[in-house]
């Protein structure tokens, strides 16, 4: 079930809440937290745009550079990775943390940093979405298609993205983030999900497999 918790901006405060508007400077703001089928990530609603039409994802704290906020989540111990999407933010941490004493921390980072207006995404580096290009081949432009449509909003629902890497041999070549990498059912979800998808409507397709 998703939580919700409230962060007033006023006095630094957490507490149980409904679901509210979008956030103003100044007022109690509301953060929703989902789990993920990843039990080493948690996804954070914030109630306002993250990353936009893009998205971003940091394995590793050397990779944050180009994101203020990845950066700030990175100086809390325990935490391993973060991944920007649309309108949330999906944070992993280490095996040896518990999320019921780093979530507060979290969550301050957080809700400190949009109510402060600072930037998700410094603009002079910030990636582009996947989408199909005039070099694509028709075959590539279809696969390109399928995932856009069918496979990444479902996965962002979970917190991640799925990423097209290249089609070689009949091999389609997928990036897993955010909570789908090193998720338990990420290898369940790839072969009979969307390997299964992709052969049935290109039949160029013979396989996927994920590349990190």
């Amino acid at each position: 079930m998703p939580e919700w918790v409230t962060y007033d901006s006023r006095d630094g405060g957490f507490g149980a809440a409904a679901p509210h508007e979008p956030f103003k400077e100044g007022m109690a703001v509301f953060i929703q937290t989902e789990e993920t089928p990843n039990p080493a990530t948690v996804k954070f609603l914030p109630g306002c745009e993250v990353a936009g039409a893009t998205t971003a994802d940091f394995p590793e704290p050397e990779s944050a550079g180009r994101s203020p906020l990845a950066e700030r989540l990175f100086t809390i111990d325990g935490i391993t990775g973060v991944f920007l999407g649309a309108d949330f933010v999906t944070v992993t941490k280490a095996e040896d943390k518990e999320w019921y004493l780093l979530k507060p921390a979290v969550l301050g980072v957080i809700m400190e940093h949009f109510t402060a207006g600072r930037p998700v995404l410094l603009s002079d580096v910030a990636e582009a979405a996947e989408n199909v290009s005039e070099e694509d081949s028709e075959v590539v432009a279809q696969i390109k298609e399928l995932l856009d449509t069918r496979v990444r909003p479902a996965v962002a629902q979970d917190g991640g993205d799925i990423v097209f890497q290249g089609f070689e041999g009949g091999v389609v070549f997928l990036h897993m983030q955010g909570a789908c990498a090193g998720c338990p059912s990420s290898t369940a979800t790839l072969k009979m999900g969307i390997e299964n998808m992709l052969r049935h409507y290109i039949p160029e397709v013979l396989e996927v497999r994920a590349v990190t």
